[in-house]
């Protein structure tokens, strides 16, 4: 993969998965782009966070936490209270990456009857090619 930054390229193709593809999986997951844009109102419990997200299970909320959270990303706290309470919340790093990936799902967000009607297009063209394959 060729990076640019600030006009300078470095060509890292055949490292199978270098350490920022990575990290830029793990912010940019399905799962992950919810999580940190729900953290950036406030902390959430655990239980919280997956009522606001919604379709995840404990597991892929458990799995993406602690991801993120190796990463720098989110920040776990465990209260010494019975019963026990955690709470979550984003670390500064990942109030940065949560900024930018809230402004990438507002575009996508704002652009999305221009996507529609681009798929639209692409798929009336393919279907006109088929049929114009067809005896």
């Amino acid at each position: 993969m060729a990076v640019s930054d600030g006009g300078r390229s470095r060509d890292e193709s055949n490292e199978a998965m270098c350490p920022h593809r990575l990290v830029l999986e793990h912010v940019t997951s399905r799962w992950g782009v919810l999580v940190l844009v729900q953290l950036l109102d406030r902390p959430h419990r655990f239980s919280e966070l997956r009522r606001a997200i919604g379709g995840v299970s404990e597991k892929m909320l458990a799995q993406t936490l602690q991801t993120l959270e190796r990463d720098g990303m989110v920040h776990r706290e465990a209260h010494p209270v019975i019963p026990p309470r955690v709470d979550y919340s984003l670390t500064g790093l990942g109030r940065e990456a949560a900024e930018q990936v809230r402004d990438l799902a507002l575009w996508t967000e704002k652009r999305m009857a221009d996507v529609l009607a681009a798929r639209q297009a692409y798929d009336g063209a393919r279907r006109a090619q088929d049929e114009a394959r067809t005896p």
